[in-house]
């Protein structure tokens, strides 16, 4: 998967690139996986506030993950496109500078107070994160040798895990802890976010970045990804991991505010998300390192095996060993979207773009699966709901040690 890197004025291998310019280059990553980290996770204290503001059942609440995580599906063959036309780098512009819309677009659906517009605020936020996903993943795996490319991301996604462990943070103080409880509390924090985007997005703009040719220039080859078994049932990985770890970030303000479970405020609560997302912030740093000695599927069989164990633990117990159970999950998903990504794209050479295209259309597990537990929380109860994500780690389980061969 690693190619080619060429400069401005010559072409150099992976080996021949100044270690500077891949460091600088890997810096300048981290630091977008960072920001969408942050984006993302801000819709777990969203959730919670809308559902209150306009009065939702948990189904209807879900419905923001619905939107965010289906524009992966919508836009993700576009993206694709886009990329292999313009490059990684601008690219990499034209997603922040969607993400940054799409923040904008809260201050209208505030002030008009409709439901649906924040809906359509958070497809378009989400269509320019996609973008980055889709541009930002391969070009890390590819930005050094095969052998350390799992390892690699996972460091990366540390960083995205930084991001979605300072977010609910942050998010929690400024929105379920406002003194305003209607929908204008989203107005500043959305606003300023934008204006960092645009920032970001100027700063991208003329940095320069080294190319890595193998994974850019992939117009000449007619095979089908769908030919790839792995790719495949990678990609439904995807689908289930995104789906499972996203439902339960979504369902945590609520489940911590039951009587039985933690009986806290929306805000407290809300604080609390930082653990899990933190949790995995921990599981990565780890994984990257212990991915140098261990294989990336026993790994990840191992990690799914034991979220089961969380999930099940959660669902039948009350007070503090739900509450630390549940966010312990955190931890055990942290290596698993880098690792899936890396088994499933592994070998694409030429198709590793089309290839990332398809596993990120994967991610719009995220809204289906957070859809489906909204059902079944309003049918069964929130904590027996939980049953739903445990099922998407069985999979993944299956796929670490049969799907990933």
């Amino acid at each position: 998967m690693a190619g080619p890197i060429t400069g401005d004025s010559s072409s150099k291998t992976v080996g021949e690139q100044p270690q500077q310019t891949q460091r600088f280059a890997f810096i300048a990553m981290t630091c977008l996986f960072f920001f969408w980290g942050f984006i993302t996770v801000l819709n777990d204290i969203l959730i919670p506030f809308l559902k209150d503001s306009f009065n939702l059942n948990y189904t209807q609440a879900m419905l923001v993950q619905f939107c965010f995580f289906g524009a992966y599906f919508i836009v993700s063959p576009f993206a694709g496109k886009l990329i292999d036309k313009v490059g990684y780098q601008q690219g990499i512009v034209l997603g922040l500078l969607t993400t940054a819309v799409g923040c904008v677009l809260f201050y209208p659906s505030a002030q008009l107070n409709v439901y649906v517009l924040f809906l359509f605020a958070f497809f378009v936020l989400a269509s320019g994160i996609t973008i980055l996903q889709v541009a930002a993943n391969p070009y890390v795996a590819a930005l050094g040798p095969d052998k350390t490319a799992a390892s690699r991301l996972n460091l990366a996604q540390a960083a995205n895990s930084l991001g979605t462990t300072v977010g609910p943070i942050i998010g929690a103080a400024l929105i379920l802890g406002a003194a305003t409880a209607d929908a204008s509390a989203v107005q500043g924090p959305y606003l300023i976010l934008a204006v960092l985007l645009l920032v970001v997005a100027i700063m991208f703009r003329f940095i320069k970045l080294p190319r890595i040719a193998s994974v850019e220039n992939d117009d000449s080859s007619d095979e089908s990804v769908w030919n790839h078994r792995s790719l495949v049932l990678g990609a439904l990985a995807i689908f289930l991991y995104v789906g499972g770890e996203v439902s339960i970030g979504s369902f945590l303000v609520n489940y911590f505010a039951e009587s039985s479970i933690g009986g806290l405020s929306h805000a407290e609560a809300g604080e609390m998300v930082a653990y899990y997302w933190g949790a995995a912030m921990i599981g990565r740093l780890v994984g990257a390192a212990a991915m140098n000695y261990v294989a990336p599927t026993k790994y990840l069989s191992v990690n799914a095996l034991i979220a089961i164990v969380m999930i099940i633990v959660s669902m039948n117990t009350t007070g503090s060993t739900a509450m630390w159970s549940i966010l312990a999950v955190g931890f055990f998903n942290s290596i698993m979207f880098p690792t899936i990504f890396t088994l499933a794209v592994k070998g694409l050479g030429s198709l590793t773009s089309k290839g990332s295209g398809l596993v990120c259309q994967a991610i719009v597990g995220g809204a289906l699966i957070p859809l489906v537990q909204g059902v079944a929380a309003d049918m069964i109860g929130i904590q027996l709901s939980f049953i739903v994500p445990m099922l998407c780690y069985i999979y993944i389980g299956w796929y670490a040690l049969r799907g990933a061969e």
